[in-house]
């Protein structure tokens, strides 16, 4: 089956999903598409998420999966839930010994996602904050970033990147998928300022700096590659900790 599980840490167990306070930035700035219950209903539905990419859903989701491998071996972490059908491919490709581990802050879309996976014990929906991650140093094979890191405040996307870095061990793989700043000649760039301005604030962030930036001083990827695609309009990082 499918565990729903309070994460561990090597001081014990951390409070369940509903004490964990949910950040005032994502109720503030994000109710309306992961918080309040009406915007799960409406967004989980795979034509709306290729259409708000403009029709890259696919082509995203499985550039990052290849990238993990055709199959995908060890102890996975996949920070954050995502809307699709992104994580039963990701399940799909998991070796039988293997482990997926999903943290994500609010409950709702840990329900959410559960109800879109089969049982299956390799799994494990766990609450937690990405800024203050409950896993032990270098425990994890791979993680994956996918379309988190542009919705998140300056502080809280150097603390997430600094505790994935954290947990992944040395070798293992880090890919990130994500927002970029479009080509200038971009026919859709006047749009997605507008759409960045008025519903995703930090986004910007992504066009003006590298994601590399907000990692902590001193601490960089043994290895660094970049896909770009769609007029440069999204972005895939792959990082070797």
């Amino acid at each position: 089956m499918t565990v729903l599980i309070p994460l561990q840490s090597a001081t014990g167990l951390v409070p369940p999903s509903d004490t964990l306070a949910v950040p005032r930035y994502l109720e503030q700035v994000y109710w309306w598409a992961y918080v309040h219950p009406k915007a799960v209903h409406l967004f989980e539905r795979e034509w709306l998420v290729n259409t708000l990419l403009f029709g890259n859903y696919a082509r995203l989701r499985d550039a990052a999966l290849d990238t993990m491998g055709q199959r995908i071996e060890g102890r996975v972490l996949q920070v954050a839930c995502v809307y699709g059908n992104l994580t039963p491919r990701l399940l799909g490709r998991l070796a039988p010994d293997a482990r997926l581990d999903i943290v994500d802050i609010l409950p709702i879309q840990l329900q959410n996602l559960g109800a879109k996976l089969p049982a299956d014990d390799r799994v494990h929906l766990m609450p937690g904050d990405s800024s203050c991650l409950a896993l032990p140093d270098a425990s994890v094979d791979q993680a994956l970033l996918f379309f988190l890191l542009h919705e998140q405040p300056d502080a809280v996307r150097r603390a997430t990147l600094a505790e994935v870095m954290r947990v992944v061990r040395p070798g293992g793989r880090i890919v990130i998928v994500d927002y970029h700043r479009p080509l200038r000649w971009h026919p859709l760039r006047p749009l997605m300022r507008a759409v960045v301005r008025r519903l995703e604030p930090y986004a910007i962030d992504l066009w003006r700096t590298d994601i590399e930036h907000y990692l902590p001083d001193g601490l960089r990827p043994q290895a660094a590659t970049a896909r770009h695609w769609f007029g440069g309009l999204y972005q895939q990082l792959t990082w070797t900790r």
